[in-house]
């Protein structure tokens, strides 16, 4: 996995490889803003994430997903994690917890 000091640095380049499509977290599925396709957690894989903590306070936790969705869509989710995180799904969260812990 790669390495990126900035959070703009990471979603650059995630766009350079094709993840140029942005996903939010709407209740129960992810939504892309630009086309209005919903995912449900079994439509998409996580294939890399990113943590990021603010310079000058550690409770600006951020991390950047890149999202690939099982009919070859590719795109980036960026969201709080810990006490900031957005409210969504049991089972979203659960598959977004799997990765920000590891």
């Amino acid at each position: 996995m790669k390495s990126y000091d900035t959070l703009t640095e990471a979603v650059n380049d995630l766009k350079t490889r094709g993840y140029n499509l942005d996903f939010n977290l709407k209740d129960t599925r992810l939504e892309c803003t630009s086309t209005g396709k919903q995912l449900s957690p079994r439509e998409f894989e996580i294939t890399e994430f990113y943590r990021f903590e603010g310079d000058t306070d550690p409770g600006d936790e951020l991390v950047v997903y890149a999202i690939e969705s099982t009919e070859g869509l590719k795109g980036t989710l960026i969201n709080a994690f810990g006490p900031y995180a957005n409210t969504a799904s049991d089972e979203l969260i659960a598959k977004l917890k799997m990765h920000t812990q590891q």
